[in-house]
């Protein structure tokens, strides 16, 4: 039986251990962080094949090369889809939609920041989202130039108390009352999808946020032409084989807001009928062109 690492052990492990063991796949947790490892003694289990490569590329250098297995999504898949300005960057030269976005290497100095906002001919509200997080944290709203400093402030502050990390930032175009898509894609087809959805009374509370992490509710869809052969366009380009891909829909217009290589597997009713059938083929030939 073929085995597979998997450096997850929350939701994505546990929907995906069962139907893969039923195709001959043994889903097996490879801790990859929050460790004390001795270097010096060999790893006690062995592995075939990894799925996704490890959030943290320090750790992940560390388990790579002690176990020495291909991934399904390699480490330059997994650091493509963070660096959220440089999928915009690269989707957009591709002629992709993508919100209109400036991308600013923190600190900068206040006047270049609202210049290059005025240059874009960004209108407020503008969103303020940090490069690499996920999950939506740090995501904000600026309504006027005090508030978008404010937030620059903000953040200037905390990179400060870091020893490294990514120092860089979006503002992105504010899409009223938009609908909110994560599509899975998988070896270049979507093989299903969700809507996140706010509650009434979060909408009339003032959330805006869809991210399920948030409060937001994702609910099985089947996707439109247009927007399938957008998301799987967006896979071909990037060159990931699985992967997550976020659509907002906005007054007739779609966009792709950012893409994830590292996606939660939801609940089966949310992907088409083969899709572990298909995940299940994809892990077994990247494990044997290893």
């Amino acid at each position: 039986m073929l085995r597979l690492a998997v450096t997850t052990s929350s939701e994505t492990f546990e929907r995906m251990r069962d139907p893969l063991g039923d195709r001959g796949i043994d889903v097996a947790h490879l801790r990859a962080k929050e460790f004390a490892l001795d270097l010096s003694t060999p790893p006690a289990e062995s592995f075939d094949v990894g799925f996704v490569y490890p959030t943290r590329p320090m750790e992940g250098g560390v388990v790579t090369a002690r176990h020495d297995i291909p991934w399904v999504n390699t480490r330059e898949d997994v650091l493509t889809s963070r660096n959220k300005a440089g999928v915009i960057a690269a989707l957009e030269r591709a002629g992709l939609p993508v919100p209109q976005s400036v991308c600013v290497s923190n600190p900068a100095d206040e006047s270049d920041l609202l210049d290059a906002v005025e240059s874009a001919g960004l209108d407020y509200p503008v969103v303020v989202k940090p490069n690499s997080t996920t999950r939506g944290v740090g995501i904000a709203k600026a309504h006027d130039p005090d508030s978008l400093s404010g937030h620059a402030d903000v953040l200037g502050l905390v990179h400060d108390f870091r020893a490294t990390g990514d120092k860089s930032f979006l503002i992105q175009e504010w899409l009223p009352d938009a609908r909110d898509y994560r599509a899975m894609v998988l070896d270049g087809e979507v093989v299903g999808a969700v809507e996140r959805r706010l509650s009434d009374g979060a909408r009339d509370g003032g959330r805006w946020k869809h991210n399920v992490h948030r409060g937001a509710e994702a609910v099985g869809v089947t996707l439109p032409k247009r927007h399938r052969e957008l998301v799987e366009s967006v896979a071909d380009e990037l060159g990931i084989r699985y992967l997550g891909v976020d659509l907002l829909e906005s007054d007739g217009r779609v966009v792709v807001s950012e893409t994830n290589a590292r996606p939660t597997i939801d609940d089966d009713a949310k992907y088409d009928a083969d899709f572990f059938d298909r995940l299940a083929a994809l892990i077994e030939r990247v494990a044997k062109k290893s």
